[in-house]
């Protein structure tokens, strides 16, 4: 792997938008991610293995919760201080950021808005630091899409509820102490229970052979008659839009990630197109890849101004879940086809480890599906303009 000499695009000056902590913030991001993801990321995802290693450095920049009151053990950030560090990390790799987002968005997020304070209390200080590592079980092998068939459930037992079913595509499985499940009560209303390692029939299965995200760890989540202490689950609100209320956050997050590995394929492919000699010039000064280059950099400035905006909406909390769904849609899109183009830059180059631009490429087709596909993006914001519902 090439030493990272990344230089961040900045065509319409945004940083003059963001504060002095904001910046404060995202610098220190992106030098942890230089120092300590860039050097060793190349090699883990050819392995397909997370390094654990990083996960106390994860949360020293604030990976985990940042967002997250102080007295909790978070870094009591606002929104566009989260999406600064998700576009950090995932400048550096989708994998890595996915398990920052997890535990962000949809661990310590239900935990904070929808747990009692004794929950809050136990979990998120442990969840901030990355000493205790949580995943969020909603999607089912048949349920992905559309989550409110699910089919796991739990029962009252009296002194604990009983808990059955299976999730699938579930990122920090393998190695997470406690998992956020999404469960059908025995009336069919979706409740929040925390689960932890070690339940008797509780396992997490690791997801082998993907070709994406390979330097994250999936897996599945397996219930077969998990005793549940009745404490453990989020009492302050059930229904589906409990879980949805997660990935509002963690969407918004991926918003900005996507941004991330959108500057590095075009950063990587400037640098190659000014250095790179054909026909006795630069192929930087031919106009076909000045065509890429051009077009790369516009869509990048679109989705930086479409995102900033979308932050000061998180944080006046007037933001909503279709807003988040047209910038998830939109932001991995721009880099999945940014992507695409830099690989073409790089010609024969560009498939190779040297660069990350391919393994930028591939971790980029899961970010595209998960957490709301392409199309069912699109779907939210048609029903959000004209009032129908496509979905049936």
């Amino acid at each position: 792997m090439k030493p990272d000499l990344f230089q961040a695009p900045d065509y319409y000056l945004l940083d003059d938008l963001l504060t002095d902590e904001h910046k404060l913030v995202r610098d220190a991001a992106r030098a942890w991610v230089k120092r300590e993801v860039s050097p060793i990321i190349e090699d883990y995802a050819q392995r397909a293995e997370f390094p654990k290693q990083i996960i106390k450095g994860l949360g020293e920049i604030g990976g985990f919760g940042p967002y997250i009151p102080e007295e909790y053990g978070g870094a009591g950030l606002d929104q566009i201080s989260y999406g600064l560090i998700m576009q950090e990390i995932e400048r550096g790799d989708s994998g890595v950021r996915s398990t920052s987002s997890v535990q962000s968005s949809l661990v310590m997020y239900p935990i904070w808005k929808y747990g009692n304070e004794e929950q809050r209390m136990k979990y998120l200080p442990k969840l901030a630091t990355g000493e205790m590592m949580g995943c969020f079980g909603l999607t089912e092998p048949d349920f992905g899409s559309n989550p409110g068939g699910m089919v796991t459930n739990f029962k009252d037992m009296g002194d604990h509820y009983l808990l059955n079913g299976a999730k699938m595509w579930i990122s920090n499985a393998p190695f997470a102490d406690i998992a956020v499940v999404w469960a059908k009560d025995e009336t069919g209303r979706i409740h929040g229970l925390i689960v932890e390692r070690g339940m008797e029939g509780f396992s997490t299965p690791e997801t082998h052979n993907k070709w994406s995200l390979r330097a994250s760890a999936t897996g599945e989540l397996i219930f077969d008659n998990v005793k549940v202490p009745k404490e453990n689950l989020l009492p302050n609100k059930s229904g589906l839009g409990a879980p949805l209320g997660c990935l509002d956050s963690a969407r918004y997050g991926i918003a900005w990630g996507a941004i991330g590995a959108a500057m590095d394929c075009y950063d990587t492919a400037l640098r190659y197109a000014k250095e790179r000699v054909q026909f006795d010039k630069p192929i930087a000064a031919t106009q076909l890849q000045q065509k890429k280059l051009a077009e790369m950099i516009t869509e990048i400035t679109k989705a930086q101004l479409l995102t900033w905006r979308l932050g000061v909406l998180r944080n006046e909390g007037r933001a909503t879940s279709a807003q988040i769904s047209m910038a998830k849609r939109n932001n991995v899109d721009m880099a999945i086809n940014i992507a695409r183009e830099a690989r073409q830059i790089l010609g024969g180059m560009g498939i190779t480890g040297e660069y990350s631009i391919m393994r930028h490429s591939m971790n980029l087709e899961s970010v595209i599906t998960y957490e709301g596909t392409h199309d069912i993006h699109l779907l939210i914001t048609g029903m959000d303009i004209t009032g129908f519902a496509a979905f049936k």
